[in-house]
């Protein structure tokens, strides 16, 4: 996912942690609701983006396998609360966005309805909240949460006495 740097306009270019969305005038004699700036960080769109997808019926968990784990040791450590951001990586123009997104669905639902859902739920909420326009959203597929991975393993019987 490569959106073009918005000061230079060249793809690939590293962009700025927080968006300005008005460039902001100054003075008296402009409206008040123009007068100042407004920026945008990237974590914002990370959580508002995390936050919508986990919203979606047959999303299970976000995160890659190893951000998973890192994740289910952190919600266990008191005080370490849970990482909404998990899963969502964020490019952030002047006034545009790029998402991308590791889900683990359910077992039996259909994953292109998932992603079509997720997909149109996290674009408008970004929209909607931030301003940003969302240019594309990927999404991947990492895992599939199985029904029998939630029941408990069998406590196992002591080999000596």
């Amino acid at each position: 996912m490569s959106i073009p740097n918005a000061e230079t306009g060249r793809p690939g270019e590293p962009q700025r942690a927080a968006t300005d969305l008005t460039a902001g005038n100054t003075g008296i004699g402009e409206p008040a609701a123009t007068r100042g700036r407004t920026s945008i960080a990237d974590v914002v769109v990370v959580k508002i983006a995390g936050t919508a997808a986990r919203e979606i019926p047959g999303v299970h968990a976000m995160g890659g396998g190893l951000s998973r784990t890192i994740g289910a040791v952190r919600d266990r450590v008191p005080g370490g609360g849970s990482n909404v951001g998990r899963g969502v990586k964020v490019e952030v123009g002047e006034k545009q966005t790029a998402i991308d997104l590791d889900l683990v669905v359910e077992y039996g639902v259909p994953i292109d309805e998932v992603a079509r859902d997720v997909r149109e739920n996290v674009i408008h909420a970004v929209e909607r909240i931030t301003g940003l326009e969302v240019v594309e959203v990927n999404i991947a597929v990492n895992d599939v949460h199985l029904p029998e991975d939630d029941e408990p393993e069998p406590e196992s019987t002591p080999r000596v006495a």
